[in-house]
């Protein structure tokens, strides 16, 4: 189980000291991973009409909904947790990394806007670290895998051949260790998770590790870059 995991609200509290004094030193676009420049998927999924959903993992949930909550196209990011029961998805029960669960994020978006190729361009860009496994920074455990949860046989086939594809143009310098399969079920996160980086943007943990993918999203991607961010809370008064 990751230590950090056991507190990460509290430990968050406790680092400020620390936090404060590296401050001086490191600038919060040094904190977190560089993001990588990559080219686009080969192979996309074909746009269909209607909403579609994607489900991804790659590290603490609370950077990867802020990503895509400021992802043009993208009418609703919701953390939560995927591949394991509905009796173990929750935020205590998956800390002890022995769920299954993966920390995740549902993805509805609209086709005409985005396509899954590029939601998955951006996952593997900005959002995290696809060469660490079972962990993203200071997280460790299997419950921050980097993980696509594919819905239909044609996300499974584009999220392989993007993999394939990165991996033979050797973008990286170790081989990518997401794993694709089959989504079985996604279960919301607590509420107190949604939204969290909005809410709490001055948080260390955010601070360094979060704010920075925020900041590349809008550098790297600056046509798909939304300003407001699309927050859950909007979207279920909407609903």
């Amino acid at each position: 189980m990751s230590p950090r995991h056991l507190s990460r609200l509290s430990l968050c509290a406790a680092a400020i000291g620390a936090l404060a004094i590296a401050a001086v030193t490191i600038s919060p676009a040094r904190a977190s991973e560089e993001a990588v420049i990559i080219p686009a998927p080969t192979v996309d999924v074909q746009a269909a009409d209607g909403i579609q959903t994607a489900v991804i993992a790659g590290g603490c949930f609370w950077g990867v909904q802020g990503v895509y909550q400021h992802t043009a196209g993208v009418l609703n990011a919701v953390s939560g947790y995927s591949g394991g029961s509905k009796m173990t998805a929750n935020y205590t029960m998956i800390g002890t990394g022995t769920t299954g669960h993966a920390e995740a994020v549902e993805i509805k978006y609209d086709p005409k806007k985005i396509s899954y190729g590029k939601i998955l361009q951006i996952f593997f860009s900005v959002v995290h670290d696809p060469t660490q496994l079972n962990r993203q920074g200071p997280d460790i455990g299997t419950q921050y895998r980097s993980a696509i949860f594919t819905t239909n046989d044609e996300q499974k086939k584009v999220a392989e051949a993007y993999i394939g594809q990165l991996n033979a143009a050797k973008v990286y310098k170790k081989p990518i260790v997401t794993k694709v399969g089959p989504l079985q079920a996604f279960y919301p996160a607590e509420d107190y998770h949604q939204d969290y980086l909005t809410l709490h943007p001055n948080q260390p943990y955010i601070v360094f590790n979060d704010m920075p993918k925020i900041e590349n999203l809008k550098k790297i991607f600056a046509e798909n870059y939304i300003e407001k961010p699309t927050l859950v809370r909007n979207a279920k008064a909407t609903n």
